[in-house]
């Protein structure tokens, strides 16, 4: 898939979460391919394919010390972060209520919601005193409709839909720009479990999808660097789907 060049994203830093595989790691690779410098972090080891502008981190999104660590060196090596992008996220098995645990249901929550709160939270002060900052949240179709998760992930894409609606609109005369992505079926290491067996259900999914396919990382990677660009800087607090028709059933 060939990539629209943005000239303004070289010397730019992004910081990223969920970089190992997935989404994030093709958000990685573009952003790097535009000429930016990208602090990656992970509990998972990322590969070596990256460029030598790339600074890795392993540590995980529900410790607030590994936060507090990661954007302190990121700052030591950089001086600076540009664009946040909060993409780490998980699933919950697609289980109802009934069949959710509480450790299960507050997994979900640290890592889907909380994490992106606290991550913020010690990004937002840097952007603030730049005066000028992108943070892109990761929510879903499950946090605009329901069927795309259990319970609890359903309840924390929700919750980044408002977070993301709420930050956008506190800060937007102080020079934040903020947007959300709903990604749809990506087919992605955190969907493998459709794509097992048979591959009935992934089978199922694409045929649901009214474009009749799932997507690939690169493709939400592709509308992450739009919505990053000055191009989108009067899209603010939108959640942007990217879902090959799914909400149009």
């Amino acid at each position: 898939m060939s990539s629209i060049t943005y000239t303004e994203f070289k010397g730019k830093v992004v910081f990223v979460t969920g970089v190992a595989s997935g989404i994030g790691k093709e958000q990685a690779h573009l952003f790097l391919d535009q000429g930016a410098y990208v602090f990656g972090f992970d509990k998972a080891e990322a590969d070596s394919g990256f460029s030598g502008r790339f600074t890795f981190f392993r540590g995980d999104v529900t410790n607030i010390e590994d936060l507090e660590q990661a954007v302190s060196e990121c700052l030591a090596k950089y001086n600076k972060i540009d664009i946040l992008l909060n993409t780490a996220g998980k699933l919950d098995e697609f289980k109802p209520l009934v069949e959710t645990s509480e450790e299960l249901w507050d997994d979900i929550y640290e890592t889907n919601v909380k994490s992106y709160f606290r991550l913020t939270k010690l990004i937002l002060p840097i952007m603030l005193k730049q005066k000028s900052g992108t943070i892109i949240n990761m929510a879903s179709i499950a946090g605009l409709i329901g069927g795309g998760g259990g319970i609890s992930y359903t309840m924390s894409k929700h919750a980044i839909v408002g977070f993301t609606k709420q930050l956008a609109l506190d800060y937007a005369n102080q020079g934040i720009h903020v947007v959300g992505i709903a990604p749809g079926a990506i087919k992605t290491s955190m969907n493998a479990a459709d794509f097992s067996g048979d591959g009935q259900m992934a089978k199922w999914v694409a045929d649901e999808t009214p474009c009749k396919r799932w997507a690939s990382p690169e493709e939400v990677a592709q509308l992450t660097l739009f919505l990053a660009s000055q191009a989108s800087s009067y899209i603010q607090g939108s959640i942007v789907p990217i879902d090959g028709g799914w909400m149009t059933k």
